[in-house]
This record gives structure tokens, sequence and C-alpha cells, in this order.
């Protein structure tokens, strides 16, 4: 698809994201050109601008004469590629790319046209370079992650093409390619940025989509497994209060729920009220999703920024130093998403809790005809808390946190890709604890045989049983977990958008 930078939207990315071919439109290479073009006249001028013809953070004092700017550029992306930990995903890599392109083809950066092809030519052919996943505070910018990009097409570091780990010298030449050559002030350019920390956020947030998604259906199977009431998700109830997930959440569980023959089986039961995780659902669900739909707002403006320092202006050739490299507000959308992950996975474990507990439940404990020979699904259960507990720890905010860097010159830093890779590890874990709870339900919605929950309903049951069959006697659990898991992760059981409606 061509990308126009000034006009970037949720579902772009999330298509950019799932894989989707990538190329800036004209217009954003007219633009790139003419601030090349606006660097080279500051250059020829003998105007002294900090990181085309000075020296970095605390060296920004340091005049660097014409003849050596070729090697401060240079030397700046070496020096920088300083990351540690494992290798960022795949897809993340690919994104942060895509990113890059938006921010420099926004055409205040002042990088040459031949860099975007470069960058482009990545893409196009599937090469990935190697970059750890460790060692950015997110302020100024994301130097580490993006030296190591850019040092891998100057030959340093490793890319992975196609699946295989090569030297990035060796797979330029597989590629056909020369290494890069860094002109005035590209090397700043191209390290300045929230790019990593963005894309490492996306990634979390659409996560996040298929977390939640889930996450309402297991919710909603839950419910008919308890034999609950589903007057909770009353539409009126919900309009009285205004909050707008809450609305979507309960619209969505009531639609889920419509038709169910065990929901009509129970409608003068005497009974009142269910416990909170049953019935606050669209309280809970819905106050996470106006995070997640806040969040999401955040990074798509991050998404087409120009975050680079300094910033060219092509029309007055001038260049001013200033801090949109500072990732704050991302830090903050992150920390957005992970806490919110971390309710939905909490509420999700209070439900599974509910279920195996025959007080709670009126269901066999452990939903397992055969207890104390068996099992069941007590320790399901435990992970699930288990996962619970992990993510509360994780959910501290990264975004509070800030340590002075560069002899004190960047005195406060935002600790975006912290949080946000936080947020990806919650997702993954609110996965599994809902992978638990969808398990656990489906269990009990075979126990009200012959009746039939809805016909939505289901059709998820009928997916959790495609990985996790009725059991009556204990098995090997770990297999059935991961598998769906993985599906809840590939959005097997829906995405949820995180578009506010």
């Amino acid at each position: 698809m061509k990308l126009n930078p000034e006009s970037i939207d949720l579902t772009t990315l999330r298509q950019l994201w799932q894989g989707a071919d990538a190329r800036l439109d004209d217009a954003a290479m007219g633009r790139i050109a003419g601030a090349a073009d606006s660097v080279s006249r500051i250059v020829a001028g003998g105007e002294t601008v900090y990181g085309v013809n000075t020296g970095f953070g605390l060296l920004a004092n340091t005049a660097i004469p014409a003849e050596r700017l070729a090697e401060l550029q240079t030397n700046l992306i070496l020096s920088h590629s300083a990351g540690i930990g494992d290798p960022l995903p795949r897809h993340v890599t690919r994104l942060m790319i895509v990113l890059k392109l938006l921010g420099l083809g926004r055409g205040f950066s002042g990088v040459r046209p031949l860099v975007i092809d470069a960058l482009q030519a990545l893409l196009d052919r599937d090469a990935m370079p190697v970059i750890p996943s460790q060692g950015s505070v997110g302020a100024s910018g994301d130097l580490a992650p993006l030296a190591h990009l850019i040092s891998a097409l100057m030959g340093y570091g490793k890319i992975d093409l196609a699946g295989t780990i090569v030297p990035a010298k060796d797979a330029l030449t597989k590629l056909g390619m020369q290494p890069l050559e860094l002109g005035p002030k590209e090397g700043l350019a191209l390290i300045n940025g929230t790019q990593a920390s963005t894309a490492i956020a996306l990634d979390a947030l659409f996560a996040a989509e298929r977390v939640f998604a889930s996450a309402i259906a297991a919710g909603a199977l839950s419910v008919d497994a308890l034999k609950g009431s589903a007057k909770p998700f009353d539409p009126r109830i919900s309009a009285l209060r205004g909050q707008p997930g809450q609305i979507r959440v309960a619209a969505v569980i009531a639609e889920l729920l419509a038709g169910s023959e065990i929901l009509d089986s129970h409608g003068r039961c005497g009974k009142v009220q269910d416990p909170y995780s049953f019935r606050c659902q669209p309280q809970v669900m819905g106050a996470s999703l106006d995070l997640l739909v806040n969040a999401a707002r955040t990074l798509v403006i991050e998404a087409g920024a120009v975050t680079d320092n300094p910033i060219v202006f092509p029309d007055e050739d001038s260049a001013i130093s200033g801090g949109n490299f500072h990732a704050q507000p991302v830090a903050f959308a992150a920390d957005t998403i992970a806490i919110a992950l971390c309710e939905v996975g909490s509420i999700s474990e209070r439900r599974t809790s509910v279920l195996v507990d025959p007080k709670m439940s009126g269901l066999p404990a452990f939903l397992t005809d055969d207890p104390g020979v068996n099992s069941g699904l007590m320790i399901p259960q435990v992970t699930a808390a288990a996962l619970t507990s992990e993510n509360k720890s994780l959910a501290f905010p990264a975004s509070v946190d800030s340590i002075p860097t560069s002899a004190g010159q960047e005195d406060h830093v935002s600790m975006a890709p912290i949080a946000a890779r936080k947020a990806g590890q919650i997702a993954r874990n609110a996965a599994g604890i809902i992978a638990v709870e969808l398990i656990t339900a489906a269990q009990g919605i075979d126990h009200h045989a012959p009746l039939k929950t809805s016909a939505k309903l289901r059709k998820v049951h009928a997916k959790i049983r495609n990985s996790s069959p009725h059991f009556g006697a204990d098995r090997y659990w770990a297999d059935e977990m991961t598998l769906l898991q993985s599906a809840v992760l590939a959005g097997d059981f829906g995405t949820f958008e995180a578009e506010g409606r």
C-alpha cells in the first residue's frame, strides 16, 4: 500500500502490523528530497547546527570540521549500537522500519532519498536487522534500537534474511546492496525518534484487541456456565452511566447470550445477584476498553509524528533543536495498555475461581465428576492465579521512572520501551489466563446438557473443544492451555478493535 505520513489511522497500522506491503507515496518522497536539499544548503552556508556539524549530547558545543562530517555520522551509529538482550520479534522490527519511514516522510528530517530506498529494500526483501530489545530509555529517542537498525544497513551487526540470520555485511552482498554511507545529519535523524517504543507498544495494543475479544467471549460463556443472570447487561443500566466502553461491552455480552436455553431455564430460580466478576463485566471490561481506546489514539498520532532532532524547516533553511524524541506519550500509552490488560486477566481469573468452587457455582468441584482421585481443573486455575499475580507486578508503571543519562544532559527520560515490552508480556500472560477460563467455562456448559448455550456461544464452545476436548478424568493440561493461549493471541476468538465509537 502507498503510505501518506500525514494521514495515518489505526486500521492502516493494524494492516502494517500484519505484514501488508508498504511504500511512501510520491508526495512524501518529494518532501524528503526538499528537506535533504535544505540540509545541504545549511552545511554550505557554514551555520552551526546541532548534530549536523557539532557533537552530540554533552558534546553539543564541540564543532566538527567539514571534512569529518561523514565520520561524525558513522561514529554516531556505531557508538550507539549498544543494545543487549533478546532480539525484537521480526514483525515488530518490520513495523519499526515502517514507522521510521513515516516519520522521515513528513519531510522535516533532512535525509536523502537513497536512505529511504535502503530502508525500503529491507521491507521489500524481508530482511530484518537483528535488534536487541534492551538498552533504550525512550529519550533522546530509541537510540540503541534505531542505531542497530541503521548499523545493519552499514554492514555491521546481523540481518535476519527470511528466518536465516547472517552477518550484516554478507546479507547486504546477498541482497545486492552497498553498505550505506551517511551524509550530514542523517545519522541523528535516523536514531532520534520513538519508532522502536511505538512499534512495541502497537504490538501490545493489537495483541490486547485479541485478548480483549477472547475475554468477552470467555466471560459470556462463564455467565451461562454459572447459570448467571443477563440482567446486568441490560442496555438501560449502562446508558444511565454513560461510559462508552461499558455501553459497548454490555451490548456485546447481551448479544452473545441471546437465545441460550441455559439462560432461559433459570429465569425464576430466585437467585438475586452474581459475583462481581460476572455481573460487573461491563463496568470493568468497559473501563479497560476505554483505556485501550485512549492509548490507541496516542499511538496513531505518534506513528505519523516527526520525532527526530533537530527538525529541519526547508522553507527557511533552518534547523531547530527541540525535544520531540522524548517518548513520554508512548510511555503513558503503553502503561495504560498494561494496566487495562492486567484487569482483563484479573477478572477472568476470578470467574475461573468461582466456576471451580462448588460452593459458588453449584457445579462439581473443579468440574470433575470424580473428585479426589481426579483433581480436575484445580491446577490450571493455580496457573491462572500465578499469571494474574505476575501481571500485577508487571503493571507497575515504567513511565513514572527516570534516570539521568549522557552525563546529565539527558536528565529526564521516559522509559517508554520498557513500558511497551511489559505491556506485551502482560498481553501474553492474559491470553494464558483467558485460555484457562475458556476451558473451565466450556466444561461448565457441558454439565448443563442437554440444555444448550446460545448459537454464538456454541461457536465459541466448538473452537475451545478443537483444542481441549471435554474431560472425564485427569490428563496432561499444558499442551491444551498453550494451544488456546496461542489461539487467543492469533485472534481465533475475534478481535475487539480499539477505535472509539
